[in-house]
């Protein structure tokens, strides 16, 4: 006998081999989830961002001369003239910049379509609701000296 080795006894556990049985056959759920993952990403994920794409794509081969833009960093200017994949923008008179057309955010809309109805019943609103606040801030609780 050896002295202080102590002997463990390591069994592993049966193996089930039948078809159809635990994790070594016929288990297709885990295959199933990932699939339905992936679909699922396409369809919340990229889809989307395709779409998005396209249609900015599509805005920056629409642009023509005299079209108010914003640039993705903010710049609003007109613009002059289209060169391949260049736009030459006006962003204060006799001032022209360069830029490619992939640096074009959006396309502005004039503004001429709002009529004057309309604001004046956002003003009327507007202050409906300054006077509703003023009454708010006053006490009107009396003050013992």
């Amino acid at each position: 006998m050896l002295s202080g080795v102590a002997v463990y006894d390591v069994r592993l556990p049966p193996v089930n081999l039948k078809r159809g049985s635990g994790p070594v056959g016929g288990n297709y759920s885990s295959l199933i989830m990932i699939a339905l993952m992936v679909v699922v990403f396409y369809f919340l994920l990229i889809r989307p961002q395709r779409k998005r794409q396209q249609e900015q794509v599509k805005m920056q081969n629409s642009l023509t001369p005299g079209t108010g833009v914003m640039t993705t960093t903010g710049l609003f200017a007109t613009v002059v003239a289209i060169d391949a994949d260049d736009v030459i923008l006006e962003i204060a008179p006799g001032v022209e910049t360069r830029w490619v057309k992939a640096a074009i955010g959006r396309v502005l809309v004039p503004v001429d379509d709002v009529e004057e109805e309309n604001v004046k019943a956002v003003d009327h609103d507007l202050v409906e609701t300054a006077e509703q606040q003023q009454g708010a801030d006053h006490d009107t609780t009396t003050k013992k000296p």
